[in-house]
């Protein structure tokens, strides 16, 4: 019994979502906005993507694996137990 309501839309003004209904005109019904008018993002250079990639690398770097430190737990309590 689903019925065919149009596009889904969220609005890019404030944030409400709601369907077109197949108007002509997919305007927002709370604030009026005209979808169309959406501003579109700008693709990222090649410059930027490699920044990108690098900063999350650095972030990646920063953070101590988990694995390493529940290791150094169980050396410490094998440790403790031989003396």
């Amino acid at each position: 019994m689903a019925r065919d309501l149009g596009t889904k839309y969220v609005c890019y003004k404030c944030g409400t979502k709601f369907y077109d209904l197949k108007k002509p005109v997919p305007s927002c019904p709370k604030c009026g906005a005209d979808q169309r008018e959406a501003p579109v993002a700008k693709p990222l250079t090649a410059r930027q993507q490699r920044a990108a990639a690098a900063a999350k690398e650095t972030e990646e770097a920063e953070l101590p694996a988990p694995e390493a430190e529940e290791d150094d737990e169980e050396d410490e309590k094998e440790e403790a137990d031989d003396e």
